[in-house]
C-alpha cells in the first residue's frame, strides 16, 4: 500500500505522459472485473503513465452480491498493482468525497462500472474531483467509464435512470461489444467507444493435456448463474451418453440448486461432477488439461474472457451465439456455435463433439493467443480518450503503393474532418433504425428487400428504386450511425466504393456526412489502391449489386486492414450460393473469408440473432436450387481492432 500523498503528487523522475486514476475493484476481490482493473493499471503504467489504482475496502452489500467477495485463501488471480489504495467504502459516503478531492489534479479518471447501485458513489467521487463533465466550469480531469455490463443481467427498477444520469456526466464510455455500444448510446452516453476486451486471464500457461477414458470431457467453469445456461448443458447431455460434464464454480441461488438437481438425474449417472466453490487461479491449468472442450452455453452475454482462456490452453469451445462469442469462436473450425436457449441444437452439437476424432480436429485448429497486441490497442484507445482525442490509432501495416486513383482520393480525404459538414436533411439516431436491420445479414427473399426499401422510405431517406441495393445500403447506414457515429457528430471519414447504383452516398449525405465516392466495378478490374494515410478512414463500403466477386474480397480486406482507423468499419456484400452465379461463395468459403479477416485484425460485427451461419447453410442451398430464394447476398460488417 502506498501513502496517501501519492495521489495528487507527480513523481518528477517519471517520464509518464499522463496522470491517470483507475477507480474499480482489485485484489482481494475476485472475478474477471477485478482482474481486468488490475491488469489495466499495470498496462497503463507499462506504457509510461503515472497511474494510481483506487480500490475499495468495502464493496457490495450481501443483498447485491450473495457470494464470497474475496479470493479464498488470499492468493490473487493476477499480480496486484503496487500503487493501489483501498480508500473507498460502500458504507462511508465521506470516503467518496475525500478520495475524489485527492484526484483533482489527475489528467484523467477511469471509472470501472459494474452494477448501477455503485453509481452514486462514482458520481460523488467525480464531482468532488472537479471532473470536467460534473461541474459548471468544464475544467478538470477527463472522465472515462469502462462498462463491462451497461445494465446487469438481472436488472432492477431504477437501473436505467441511474445509468442515464451517470453517462450524461462523463466524457466517454468504453464498452466491449456492439450491442453494449448501442445500449450505452440509448442511455445518453455522449461518446461511446467499442473496444475488444483484452486478455486478463487467471492462472498460468497451459500444461500437458491429461488423457481421458475415450469419452469427450466437457467443462463448465465459473459462477453458476441462470444467464450462464449450465442447466441447458446438462439437459442436452442427458441425450448424449458419450460425453462427461464437469461443473466447477460457485453455485448461486436457484440456478445452483437446479444444476445440482439435474446432476442427480439417472441418465447422467457417473457422467457429471459438480465442484461447488470458487476455483483458485492456480488450479485452472490442471483443470483445463483434464478436459477436451470448454462450454459457454449462455442464455445472454456481453463480453467474456473464457474463449480466450480456452485458446490459451488449446481447447475448442461450444458456445451460444450471444455477446462476443460469435466473433471469438470460428464455427466448425475451432468450436461450435448454437442458438441461445436451444436445447435440441445443443444436443446435436454435443453429439458431434462425442466423436473423439471431431473434437480432436477442432482442437487442432485452435489458434495461439496473442496476449500483448490487444492490450496495446486497448491502452492506445484509452490514451486518446484521456487526451481529449476522439480517435485512437494503433499499429497498421504499411499501405501498398498507389496508382491512378490514389492522388484524387488522398486530396479528398485530406482535411475532410476539418471541413464544415453540409446541413443535414435528417437527424437519424441509432434508436431510429429497427432492430431487424443488422450490420451482418443474409438476403434470400424478395420480401426482405422490399421491406428494407420501405423502411428506408419510412425513415425519410431519399428514394431508391432498387430494393436489393436499398437492403444492402440500409444495413451499412445503420452500422455507421450506431457504431461509428453514435454521438451524432457526423465527422466520420467515409469512402464509398459501391458505385452509383448504391444509394448509400446519397443517404449519408442527407444525414450530414461528406462521403468520398469511388466508381468501382466490384470485379477483378477494381485493383486500384487507396492512396491515403494509414489508419485515416472511418468507413469503407463496397455494396455492389450481386455482391463483390470472390477474387476481389482479399483485396478489399487487405485495403481495409491498413486504411481503417481502430474501430473503423468495412461493409461489403458477397454473393452466396453453390455456383449460381459462378463466382458465388459457399458457407465454407465465407468461413474462410472470416478467418482471413480475423488474421488482418478485422472482426465481424453483428450476427445478433445468433444464427447467421445456420441461415447461410440453409439459404445457400435454397439459392443453388433456385427455389424458394430469389437472392443470395450476404452483407458483412467488419470492425478494425
Amino acid at each position: 500500500m502506498v501513502s496517501d500523498n501519492v495521489i495528487g503528487g507527480r513523481d518528477l523522475t517519471s517520464p509518464a505522459a499522463l496522470k491517470i486514476a483507475v477507480v474499480g475493484p482489485s485484489h482481494p476481490y475476485k472475478g474477471g472485473v477485478a482482474s481486468h482493473t488490475t491488469t489495466l493499471a499495470h498496462e497503463l503504467a507499462d506504457a509510461g503513465h503515472d497511474v494510481t489504482l483506487v480500490s475499495w475496502s468495502h464493496l457490495y452489500p450481501s443483498l447485491i452480491y450473495p457470494g464470497e467477495q474475496a479470493v479464498p485463501g488470499g492468493a490473487p488471480d493476477v499480480e496486484p498493482f503496487p500503487r493501489t489504495i483501498r480508500a473507498l467504502s460502500w458504507a462511508r459516503p465521506d470516503t467518496w468525497i475525500r478520495t475524489g478531492r485527492r484526484l483533482a489534479d489527475m489528467d484523467a479518471i477511469i471509472v470501472v462500472h459494474v452494477i448501477p447501485p455503485v453509481i452514486p458513489a462514482h458520481l460523488a467521487l467525480l464531482r468532488a474531483a472537479g471532473a470536467a463533465r460534473t461541474n459548471a466550469t468544464g475544467i478538470g480531469p477527463r472522465t472515462i467509464v469502462i462498462a463491462h455490463n451497461v445494465l446487469p443481467h438481472e436488472a432492477r427498477p431504477g437501473d436505467r435512470q441511474l445509468l442515464t444520469a451517470f453517462f450524461s456526466r462523463v466524457d466517454s464510455v468504453v464498452v466491449h461489444s456492439d450491442a453494449q455500444a448501442r445500449l450505452a448510446t440509448e442511455l445518453g452516453a455522449r461518446h461511446v467507444r467499442e473496444l475488444d476486451l483484452p486478455p486478463h486471464l487467471p492462472g498460468g500457461p497451459a500444461i500437458t493435456a491429461v488423457p481421458g477414458d475415450g469419452r469427450t470431457r466437457i467443462l463448465a467453469l465459473g459462477i453458476v448463474r441462470d444467464y450462464k445456461g449450465v442447466d441447458l448443458l446438462l439437459e442436452a447431455a442427458k441425450e448424449v451418453p458419450d460425453v462427461t460434464v464437469t461443473v466447477a464454480g460457485e453455485m448461486w441461488g436457484d440456478a445452483g440448486r437446479t444444476v445440482k438437481e439435474l446432476a442427480r438425474d439417472p441418465r447422467l449417472k457417473d457422467r457429471v461432477e459438480v465442484h461447488g466453490g470458487y476455483v483458485p487461479a492456480d488450479r485452472i491449468p490442471e483443470l483445463l488439461a483434464r478436459h477436451d472442450v470448454l462450454a459457454l452455453t449462455y442464455r445472454d452475454a456481453t463480453a467474456s474472457q473464457n474463449v480466450l482462456l480456452a485458446r490459451r490452453h488449446g481447447l475448442p469451445v461450444i458456445a451460444s451465439s450471444v455477446g462476443t462469442f460469435a466473433e471469438q469462436v470460428r464455427d466448425e473450425v475451432d468450436g461450435l456455435l448454437v442458438p441461445p436457449g436451444d436445447v435440441p441444437a445443443l444436443t446435436a452439437a454435443l453429439t458431434r463433439l462425442a466423436d473423439p476424432s471431431y473434437a480432436a480436429q477442432l482442437r487442432s485448429s485452435v489458434r495461439p493467443l496473442d496476449e500483448s497486441g490487444p492490450w496495446a490497442h486497448y491502452v492506445g484507445a484509452l490514451e486518446a480518450l484521456a487526451s481529449a482525442e476522439s480517435d485512437a490509432i494503433g499499429d497498421r501495416p504499411v499501405p501498398p503503393p498507389a496508382n491512378s486513383i490514389g492522388g484524387r482520393v488522398r486530396n479528398q480525404v485530406a482535411g475532410l474532418r476539418a471541413r464544415l459538414r453540409s446541413t443535414p436533411v435528417l437527424a437519424l439516431r441509432p434508436t431510429d433504425f429497427p432492430d431487424w436491420i443488422r450490420p451482418s445479414d443474409v438476403l434470400t427473399l424478395d420480401s426482405d428487400a422490399v421491406d428494407a426499401r420501405q423502411s428506408a422510405a419510412d425513415l425519410g431517406l431519399p428514394k431508391c428504386a432498387d430494393a436489393v441495393a436499398a437492403w444492402a445500403a440500409l444495413g451499412a447506414l445503420a452500422a455507421i450511425v450506431r457504431i461509428t457515429d453514435g454521438d451524432g457528430r457526423r465527422d466520420a471519414v467515409i469512402v464509398d466504393e459501391s458505385g452509383t447504383k448504391s444509394p448509400l452516398s446519397r443517404w449519408v449525405r442527407a444525414l450530414g456526412f461528406a462521403p468520398v465516392e469511388l466508381e468501382l466495378t466490384g470485379r477483378r478490374t477494381s485493383v486500384e489502391v487507396l492512396d491515403v494515410d494509414t489508419a485515416s478512414l472511418d468507413v469503407i463500403t463496397r455494396l455492389h449489386p450481386g455482391g463483390c466477386a470472390a477474387d476481389d474480397i482479399d483485396h478489399a480486406l487487405g485495403q481495409a486492414s491498413w486504411a481503417l482507423r481502430s474501430g473503423g468499419l468495412l461493409v461489403i456484400t458477397l454473393p452466396l450460393g453453390e455456383g449460381d452465379p459462378e463466382w458465388a461463395l459457399t458457407p465454407a468459403d465465407i468461413r474462410g473469408v472470416l478467418a482471413r479477416a480475423g488474421d488482418l485484425g478485422l472482426v465481424l460485427v453483428g450476427d445478433l440473432d445468433g444464427d447467421l451461419m445456420r441461415r447461410m447453410r440453409r439459404d445457400g442451398g435454397a439459392v443453388a436450387g433456385g427455389d424458394p430464394a430469389a437472392y443470395g447476398i450476404l452483407r458483412l460488417t467488419f470492425r478494425r481492432r
